[in-house]
């Protein structure tokens, strides 16, 4: 009955953004104020009904009622609880009902929170993302019915992916996804501003909370995606430039370039244009991530589906939204005016700079990932573009952006002094400068590249702070005086501080990874010891386990320096008798920000030992942490009042009016 309870709440949500979809967008173009106000109704009701939907899955998740397909194929009752929660969306039908969630959730603050939004801006906005609700719940009515039924019920489940069962993948889809769909509100909100023709400061105020929203939680996510790759796979590295880890970074590489725009038309009334195209690319990014992970056009552990008819649909959608919103640019932009002048030289010129390599490091990002796909088609032909590609175009990219980071925000509004800024720039230019001179001598002159990304990394470690540094007048007006400047200044200019700090820090993890790490491989049998960075690594024994739904052979080892033992460390390889298959699990030993990391492979014919991979990496941890930050200065910008408050509050404006009476 709670199936069917489900089943019937998701159709019916489909009525409701049918009904979203359609009368909030009649009541904006005829000023009728009741048939605006059903945009509200229906975006919150439509929420409660997929989250009932939602809920029925889940639940039958963790009773194991086999009878439905969806826990069938993806759930076992041996089982932890925590995975057949997360088995809700570890497969292509619940992760697409998580998806409608969330993209209804979103629609569902938009009408709550959006009480300062103009009345028509805000009824378009919510019947726009009706239309992309409505082309979505359709897709998994029609193609990814989570709720189909089997009768008779098996037994017994299937059981999840086993490289699905575990910690990350309870936290990274729902986090990628707020971050994938919530790029929709700024599409939302582009393609409502180009219904109503109004694009101006206010509109840029508007967008920038709920796109700072989406680039947070996309962050986090694919940090989370990231390391959960690094730990679960047993590979030994944290990016593979993998094509559906390049569908979730595109949109990360254009949400910045949005986040940045938007600030300029906000402060300047300059780039609309440009901000409503980006605002639209943005999210095409998104839905075209989507289609590949969902169409079977690509083979990766991060793919769900290979059905060609969820495929072609999902390309229906995609070529519906995408053509549809760029055909209406096209006709709306030669009305829009361009906004405010500025020289080259200016917080505005940086700001462009920043828009032009993110939007071509995209672009770059974007060939290499659908080449191999489009040659396929064409000629029959199957390539594979891999981490040299990228690295020889996405990374030179990168260092001019990087190096130009520190000067955005001490150039002024306008016109800007660039000669005044690197001044105040000498600090962090020491920094850059030492760096550079330490990795040169630590390497006897060998590592050139390193010296120069080490050096990068501390520019832009120093530079983030010296802005707030400056802000906070410390030389001139005293330490006292200036700690309480510094206290003073607004939450925003500390979110860019940090957003920019944890860049470096994410650079700086890179860069020592890339350079210093070691690797060994060998076969060891109990009792065999190696060396690695200065350690010993010794194989202590080789036990078999039993857990809840899997059979694990898990090796323990001990880690000494100096004859002491300082760490053991325990890596295994699992095998799970209902899918029939074996995954590694590594073994980690963090030290400060660097970690020991040991992969189990094959174990030799006798049974009596098994090989080994370990690696040393260096400060690989600053990696996420770097990330982590990034996040943080999300967080802390977006609790400024001002990028909060789109419009003033509707008992100001009554004051006001009031007062001219």
């Amino acid at each position: 009955m709670i199936v069917e309870i489900g089943h019937f709440a998701l159709v019916l949500s489909l009525s409701v953004a049918l009904v979203q979809s359609v009368l909030p967008l009649i009541g904006a173009r005829t000023g009728d104020q009741r048939l605006m106000e059903t945009g509200t109704i229906a975006a919150t009701g439509g929420f409660v009904l997929i989250a009932i939907a939602f809920a029925s899955l889940m639940t039958s998740y963790v009773t194991s009622d086999f009878s439905v397909l969806n826990v069938f194929q993806n759930s076992n009752s041996q089982q932890p609880l925590l995975y057949k929660f997360t088995s809700t969306w570890g497969n292509h039908e619940g992760s697409m009902l998580l998806w409608v969630l969330i993209l209804a959730f979103f629609g569902s603050l938009v009408a709550l929170f959006g009480r300062d939004l103009p009345a028509t801006l805000k009824a378009n906005v919510l019947s726009v993302q009706a239309w992309i609700l409505t082309a979505f719940l359709f897709f998994i009515l029609l193609t990814s019915n989570p709720f189909e039924r089997l009768d008779p019920a098996p037994m017994e489940g299937q059981d999840l992916n086993p490289i699905l069962q575990d910690i990350g993948l309870a936290i990274h889809p729902p986090l990628l996804y707020l971050g994938y769909v919530g790029f929709s509100i700024a599409f939302s909100f582009a393609i409502a501003a180009l219904i109503d023709g109004r694009i101006d400061a206010a509109w840029a105020r508007w967008i920038r909370p709920w796109t700072l929203i989406a680039w947070i939680f996309l962050t986090l996510g694919i940090a989370m995606g990231s390391y959960w790759a690094y730990y679960e796979l047993g590979w030994g590295g944290w990016w593979f430039w993998d094509p559906v880890e390049n569908a979730s970074f595109m949109p990360w590489l254009a949400g910045t370039a949005l986040l940045h725009s938007a600030l300029v038309m906000e402060k300047r009334a300059a780039l609309k244009i440009w901000t409503i195209l980006l605002a639209i690319l943005t999210f095409s990014l998104s839905l075209l991530g989507t289609f590949l992970v969902r169409s079977g056009v690509l083979t990766s552990v991060h793919a769900f589906a290979t059905d060609p008819t969820r495929g072609v649909f999902i390309l229906c959608i995609l070529c519906l939204f995408i053509g549809g919103a760029l055909f209406l640019f096209a006709l709306r932009a030669q009305s829009l005016e361009g906004g405010g002048l500025f020289a080259p030289i200016s917080r505005e010129g940086a700001l462009v700079f920043n828009n032009l390599f993110l939007t071509t490091a995209a672009a770059t990002v974007l060939v290499g990932t659908l080449y191999p796909l489009f040659l396929e088609v064409v000629a029959g032909k199957k390539i594979s573009v891999g981490a040299p590609f990228f690295d020889l175009t996405f990374g030179p990219l990168m260092v001019p952006l990087l190096f130009a980071v520190p000067f955005g925000p001490l150039l002024g509004w306008k016109r800007g002094d660039l000669l005044g800024a690197a001044q105040r720039l000498y600090f962090a230019a020491g920094c850059a400068l030492a760096a550079l001179v330490c990795v040169l001598a630590f390497t006897g002159g060998t590592r050139v590249l390193t010296a120069f990304g080490f050096a990068l990394a501390f520019w832009l470690l120093a530079g983030s702070l010296t802005d707030l540094f400056l802000k906070a007048a410390f030389i001139k007006a005293g330490w006292r005086t200036g700690l309480s400047r510094l206290l003073g200044l607004p939450r925003s200019a500390f979110g860019t501080t940090l957003a920019h700090f944890g860049l470096g820090v994410t650079l700086l993890g890179i860069v020592s990874v890339s350079s210093f790490q070691q690797e060994v491989i060998t076969t060891m049998a109990p009792g065999k010891t190696i060396e690695i960075a200065g350690y010993t690594l010794s194989f202590d024994r080789i036990d078999q386990r039993a857990g809840p739904n899997f059979e694990a052979q898990a090796a323990t080892f001990s880690v000494r320096s100096g004859g002491v033992e300082v760490a053991r460390i325990e890596s295994s390889k699992r095998f799970f008798p209902a899918r029939q298959m074996t995954t590694t699990e590594s073994g980690i030993w963090t030290t400060w920000f660097s970690q020991l990391y040991l992969s189990l492979g094959d174990p030799s014919e006798d049974k009596q030992s098994i090989v080994v991979r370990a690696w040393w990496k260096p400060l690989v941890t600053l990696i996420w942490v770097g990330a982590l930050i990034m996040g943080i200065g999300g967080m802390v910008s977006l609790a400024d009042r001002r990028l909060r408050v789109g419009a003033p509050t509707r008992s100001r404006q009554r004051a006001a009016l009031a007062a001219g009476a």
